[in-house]
């Protein structure tokens, strides 16, 4: 697939470029953390961002978190002598894990300062471009992590800050001083809930919004059913394995049959990710993927015609404006 025709878009007011189509990295971290996407192979996730790269895509999401740092590692490696192609996304906040596992706050601007100076260390890179606070409860930590980003923005470590939530209190909180340029959040055909109040509140005051989730972590591909089953290392097995989980899970399945006969020449994924972009607060989106197929398909996206009014309207009546759930709304 030809990088030709994937939109671009700006990143708040840093002059930061981005395809409105990026890759999540999540799932390759492995099964060292309590939150993994079971098994993967390290060679097979590095092919898969060199699919990734080869598309076009320049936009990466991740995080000091996942796979306890692994994702980055493996990041890392794949922009060894091509930096200059990848615009890296990456947070911090979960990943202060001690000898047995647990997050140490980051109560000072020298503990944020150190974190970073790890995540740069396994991205193998002098700068982030993108720093996201990766803590979702209002405790003194806030103010400080915004501290330490300004102060690793004066350096020259990172390019532009934000913060992952889907709390607009917190949003607001954490722009204060009007200097947050990105949102990440959970957003999909499945979790309009931002369109209520986050994503007016992001228009109004100029900070980009990048789409996670924009595939409800699998689900919004239409390969599950019923019966699908995760295993242990999975943390998805929660939607088999606790009956509230199960229920939503069911009754998520059902509005994804809903949506089949709207694909009509492209598949349920693309027809996700065409949702998302559409919506005129969203900069760009990040599925997360595993395998270089799945980027090929995410990526078939950027070259289909629009929805129509007559899609809008299905679609609408399947998930109403501003209605839905968060899969996940750190």
């Amino acid at each position: 697939m030809q990088a030709k025709g994937i939109e671009r878009r700006m990143i708040g007011r840093g002059g930061i470029e981005v395809t409105r189509l990026g890759v999540g990295l999540w799932a390759i971290g492995g099964i060292a953390s309590n939150y993994a996407w079971g098994p993967v192979d390290d060679r097979e996730s590095l092919r898969m961002i060199d699919a990734a790269v080869d598309a076009g895509v320049t936009l990466f999401d991740n995080s000091d978190s996942y796979g306890l740092g692994h994702s980055e590692e493996l990041q890392g490696q794949a922009m060894k002598g091509r930096r200059d192609r990848f615009v890296v996304c990456t947070k911090i906040g979960w990943g202060g894990w001690d000898s047995a596992r647990n997050c140490s706050a980051y109560d000072t601007v020298d503990k944020v300062v150190a974190g970073v100076e790890n995540n740069l260390r396994r991205l193998q890179t002098d700068h982030i471009d993108i720093l996201l606070s990766h803590i979702n409860f209002r405790d003194p930590t806030m103010e400080t992590m915004v501290e330490g980003f300004q102060k690793l923005q004066e350096q020259g470590k990172i390019r532009a800050y934000g913060v992952s939530t889907s709390d607009l209190d917190y949003l607001k909180a954490f722009n204060a001083d009007g200097r947050c340029a990105v949102l990440l959040t959970d957003y999909s055909v499945l979790n309009r809930t931002p369109e209520a109040a986050l994503l007016p509140y992001c228009q109004a005051e100029g900070i980009s919004v990048i789409a996670r989730g924009p595939l409800a972590m699998g689900i919004l591909t239409g390969k599950f059913t019923a019966e699908t089953r995760f295993p242990q290392n999975d943390f998805r097995h929660n939607w088999h394995d606790k009956p509230d989980e199960h229920a939503i899970f069911l009754q998520d399945l059902a509005k994804v049959e809903r949506l089949r006969p709207l694909a009509q020449g492209r598949t349920l994924a693309q027809l996700a990710l065409q949702f998302v972009l559409a919506h005129p607060a969203i900069t760009a989106a990040v599925p997360g993927a595993k395998f270089a197929a799945q980027v090929q398909e995410n990526m078939g996206a950027a070259y289909l015609p629009p929805l129509t009014a007559e899609d809008w309207s299905a679609l609408d009546a399947i998930t109403p404006p501003g209605g839905g759930r968060a899969i996940w709304p750190a």
